[in-house]
């Protein structure tokens, strides 16, 4: 599939293959998810590259880098939602909550203007709930 997409920055032949790579995943892949990915596909592609790549296309808007626990995660939805993150394993989902648009209108304070937001929940997995770990990964 090619994706065409107008930067500001040249989308080189590297970075495209790093776009293809993440488009359609669901799971928040890491830098290093990607990286084993296009290996398994028979990349040469190295993962300093993987990395560059990842945080170039975050910049410019062609996905956007999760925070949470461990190491950055990358989605493909560029669209504004919530994320999950479950405190147990690292993993991130999607949260099915509506996205606040009125959050984004909050009047100019100090004079800094908002241009969106992002909000992560913070918590235990299903997967993670039904196990007998001790602890919750919260720290003493």
């Amino acid at each position: 599939m090619r994706i065409t997409i107008m930067s500001k920055r040249e989308l080189t032949p590297k970075r495209h293959e790093v776009l293809e790579a993440i488009q359609g995943r669901t799971d928040h892949p890491t830098a290093e998810d990607v990286y084993h990915s296009l290996r398994e596909q028979g990349s040469r592609t190295s993962l300093a590259t993987v990395y560059r790549a990842l945080r170039v296309l975050a910049e410019e808007g062609f996905v956007r880098e999760v925070h949470g626990l461990g190491p950055d995660r990358f989605d493909p939805v560029r669209k504004p939602h919530y994320h999950l993150v479950c405190r147990r394993c690292n993993r991130v989902y999607d949260a099915v909550i509506p996205y606040q648009d009125h959050l984004d209108l909050l009047p100019p304070q100090a004079g800094f203007r908002v241009s969106g937001h992002e909000i992560t929940f913070f918590g235990v997995c299903s997967s993670c709930s039904d196990t007998k770990e001790e602890g919750d990964g919260q720290g003493s």
